[in-house]
């Protein structure tokens, strides 16, 4: 495995450069858990992937509860499907209670609370009455708990990490809350060891190459957890070391990428970087890195063949969503003419919606 063999194969298991899936709810399925954290770039990550969907499409799976968004994995949003939502919770929820332990003490969240407020949320919620955090906060003012913003988050996000609440759909903008056993079918309750080895074929599949440290960082999970993973992976998986770092993956003959999509309008927080606790692999060799370019990671990166080649930034014209890009080097004709593509790309998704 050579260096842009990574770049390769990642751009095909994410399904950017190429995807046989037709719904965005596929996607979200086939991911196990895409990061949700900014609305607007989460309905985006989709959109890259589906390059005839609209944001409003993805609004509306994501009302019908096609598409779930919780606090999963770690202490941050993600889109979830249905069927995933609560094994996956039961597996790394724990780590993520004990990353949030500091804030749990320092607003109050005791067991003693929490089991005050979980009855209260429940009964609001029953019947399929969706409701915004602040008239959730009502209900618990109604019944004597009065909760400042930050503890309302930690105690509605216990909520969702115990699978108890997850999202319901909007009212205009705002975000609300349903009960999982109204939003979610019953599903079979897996085994820890099930639930671990599910979850490591997920990431090494729709992620690979990556090393265990990548998983840990995306998961959650401790390395020793990882490992055990690891070790639990498929028949049909490869481990090949690079630059003394170990890379699990799944071996397919790559396609010449000529023609399909390597350059694009990279989502903020996109399981494309943020899959991966080491980056370095989308920094290109012969490109002078910058400081621009290192926070590039995380938020309104462009890619170009794959590799983090610029910034770009959102403007609105005429109430229309406009693309801005500066890349961090010259390009050539062809890279101009890819660039041109993805920004038009990226313009048409939020058209009309």
């Amino acid at each position: 495995m050579k260096p842009q063999d990574i770049i390769a194969h990642r751009l095909l298991r994410h399904q950017i450069a190429e995807t046989s899936f037709t719904q965005p709810e596929e996607i979200v399925s086939y991911y196990g858990a895409m990061q949700a954290q900014d609305w607007s770039m989460a309905k985006w990550a989709l959109g890259l992937r589906l390059p005839h969907l609209k944001e409003k499409e993805v609004e509306a799976k994501f009302n019908s509860g096609k598409i779930l968004r919780t606090h999963i994995l770690r202490p941050t949003w993600h889109f979830v499907a249905p069927k995933d939502l609560c094994w996956i919770q039961k597996l790394t929820a724990p780590r993520v209670h004990q990353a949030n332990k500091m804030y749990y003490t320092k607003h109050d969240i005791t067991p003693k609370l929490i089991s005050k407020t979980e009855p209260i949320i429940a009964k609001a919620l029953a019947g399929k009455n969706y409701l915004t955090r602040e008239e959730l906060n009502a209900h618990l003012a109604k019944n004597k708990i009065t909760a400042y913003s930050i503890q309302l988050t930690y105690i509605l996000m216990n909520a969702e990490l115990e699978c108890l609440i997850c999202s319901g759909p909007r009212q205009g903008k705002q975000f609300t809350h349903a009960l999982v056993e109204e939003r979610v079918p019953a599903t079979k309750a897996l085994s820890r060891n099930e639930a671990l080895k599910k979850l490591t074929n997920i990431y090494f599949t729709t992620r690979g190459p990556a090393t265990a440290y990548d998983y840990s960082w995306w998961s959650g999970l401790t390395l020793k957890d990882v490992r055990e993973g690891i070790e639990m992976l498929d028949s049909g998986f490869e481990r090949e070391t690079l630059d003394g770092k170990e890379y699990m993956f799944k071996p397919m003959a790559l396609p010449d990428l000529k023609g399909k999509q390597t350059t694009f309008l990279i989502p903020d927080y996109d399981e494309y970087g943020i899959s991966y606790k080491d980056r370095s692999a989308y920094h290109h060799h012969k490109w002078k890195e910058t400081e621009a370019m290192i926070n590039a990671d995380y938020y309104h990166a462009i890619a170009v063949d794959g590799y983090f080649g610029g910034t770009w930034s959102k403007k609105m014209i005429k109430n229309k969503v406009i693309a801005e890009v500066q890349p961090f080097q010259s390009l050539t004709v062809s890279q101009i003419k890819k660039l041109e593509k993805a920004v038009k790309m990226y313009d048409q998704f939020f058209k009309n919606s």
